[in-house]
């Protein structure tokens, strides 16, 4: 039996500095894409055995749940979610047996058609009858930079760095690209439109990169940014467009944050990406998510091979598209045996599946999966 020899942060660290750690790194709901549905989360504590009084929506649009440290612990989980503790909660019971605890501001209407509808500012979206999670407009549930909401996320992150050694990360900053069909004709038609409103948005980021410095001081290991740039075939736009657009202030972003802090850039984005990945390297990202593994040209092998030494990939580590929600847990178990050592040689890899546990996965696909990522990630 191997014994690990570092503490989780020290673990992460060490990874994401291209390092290899005692055991490869294991994330379960550090990041809004890197944590599980509310239904299964709860059905996964109910076959464990524990208490599911407290079920926390922790993203109330793709409705993903607060892991918690007792389930963190079984699965030897080495990252925790930077989440201020809710002030005054309801329960919300979108059907049968599942209770969530949500903020009291949070409050889902049942529509004539069975569909739950949650309406803010003229946006709108939806959950349909039996579903797990909303669609249409996006609507979060806090605003990061809201300034008591903030306070509290400092606070929250000072918690974690003295009483745990969990590595952790602050969400809330702009990637200097929008993620929407219109945003992608606008790179190619009118880019200099873009361009100039980046140029005004590159001061609010450096400006709040600065505040967040001065507040979080060592208490995070990254910050993250977040935009998806690929569809499942394909990127969105070419390489020449993301550098025009985004490059120039992209870069001189992640340089700030290099020069006056320790904090690793986290950047979360979707689909078929592997063109981009040099611009995305150049400008300064350390760290990719989710490793959508599953789209087109983005084959394991290759990614490692060709930037496994100028990116970290945290993700990638099951096929949640084709493998976990549909095939026997012993292929689950494969697939992830497979993944991982592909992925870990060398470090600068940290696990998680690919995206979000959706809500009807089995509990024992989940416990399979985690379970396999602890055996065969030992260095």
């Amino acid at each position: 039996m191997k014994k690990e020899t570092m503490t989780s942060r020290q673990r992460v660290t060490e990874t994401v500095n291209h390092r290899e750690p005692d055991r490869m790194p294991i994330d379960l709901g550090m990041h809004s894409s890197t944590t599980i549905s509310a239904f299964a989360y709860y059905n996964l504590r109910e076959y464990l055995g524990l208490n599911t009084d407290r079920v926390e929506i922790t993203d109330g649009v793709q409705t993903t749940a607060r892991v918690d440290t007792d389930i963190l612990e079984r699965f030897h989980c080495d990252c925790i979610i930077l989440r201020p503790p809710i002030i005054k909660s309801h329960i919300w019971n979108p059907r049968g047996k599942y209770k969530f605890t949500v903020p009291e501001y949070y409050n889902p209407v049942l529509n004539s058609k069975g569909e739950w509808v949650v309406e803010k500012d003229e946006r709108k979206m939806r959950m349909p009858e039996n579903g797990y999670f909303f669609d249409g407009a996006w609507i979060n549930m806090e605003d990061a930079w809201e300034e008591s909401f903030f306070k509290r996320t400092v606070k929250e992150a000072e918690r974690i760095h003295k009483e745990t050694d969990y590595f952790t990360i602050f969400r809330g900053f702009h990637p200097f690209f929008g993620s929407d069909m219109d945003y992608f004709c606008d790179m190619i038609t009118d880019p200099d439109t873009l361009i100039e409103n980046n140029k005004i948005q590159l001061k609010k980021e450096l400006e709040a990169a600065a505040l967040l410095i001065d507040n979080m001081k060592d208490h995070i290991g990254a910050i993250c940014m977040a935009g998806d740039l690929g569809t499942q075939n394909a990127p969105f736009i070419g390489p020449d467009s993301l550098e025009k657009v985004a490059g120039p202030f992209l870069k001189e972003f992640c340089d700030f944050i290099h020069r006056n802090s320790d904090y690793k850039i986290f950047l979360h984005c979707c689909g078929s990406v592997e063109p981009l990945i040099p611009v995305m390297i150049d400008c300064g990202i350390d760290i990719l998510n989710p490793v959508q593994i599953s789209a087109k040209n983005m084959e394991p092998e290759m990614l490692k091979a060709k930037y496994g030494k100028d990116i970290v990939f945290w993700g990638g580590g099951v096929d949640t598209q084709n493998v976990l929600g549909f095939k026997s847990p012993e292929a689950v178990a494969e697939n992830v045996k497979h993944l991982t050592d592909v992925f870990k040689p060398g470090g600068g890899y940290v696990f998680c599946p690919v995206h979000n546990i959706q809500g009807n996965v089995d509990p024992v696909s989940i416990i399979t999966a985690y379970e396999a990522a602890y055996e065969t990630g030992w260095y």
